[in-house]
């Protein structure tokens, strides 16, 4: 048995750019859906979570409605996310047009990030603790026919 030849970093990472390009060709317009994310969003997670559970399972073009005409700020930074999402989902799925896809937002979910901690003076010499909170915000979207395609298959095989 002969020992398999060391490679270099940049070889490997020029090998699975490679490969990942090839299984992106090989699958071409059937990679489904797609995952975005936005991270250390200084809007504490209980406020997010309050417009992300307004569009979870909604179709892409009534979120986007939806978050346009709220008034809470942390509604712009979830209309971002979804335009990012829907952008990268035309990227996977060129040879689709994004008016004839029905786009749905399969999985919205938040999660805290990082606390910034700071003290505040309070009355005789004390000091209270000032958590000032951030968050982590993760969206799938996926086409509606490809969803409903994968829930019947589930349904027969428990069956």
């Amino acid at each position: 048995m002969e020992t398999p030849q060391k490679l270099k970093k940049s070889v490997k990472i020029r090998l699975a750019k490679e490969k990942a390009a090839e299984y992106k060709e090989a699958n071409k317009g059937q990679l489904g859906a797609v995952k975005a994310s936005l991270r250390n969003i200084p809007t504490a997670p209980r406020k997010m979570r309050l417009v992300a559970d307004m569009i979870r399972g909604e179709r892409v073009n009534i979120a986007l409605n939806i978050l346009r005409f709220d008034n809470h700020h942390a509604s712009r930074d979830l209309e971002k996310l979804l335009m990012t999402s829907i952008s990268d989902w035309q990227l996977m799925n060129e040879d689709v047009k994004i008016e004839e896809a029905d786009l749905y937002i399969k999985e919205i979910y938040v999660d805290s990030g990082k606390m910034l901690k700071r003290l505040q003076p309070a009355p005789q010499g004390r000091a209270h603790r000032i958590r000032k909170r951030s968050n982590h915000v993760t969206i799938v979207i996926d086409d509606m026919q490809d969803g409903e395609a994968n829930d019947s298959t589930e349904k027969e095989t428990k069956e």
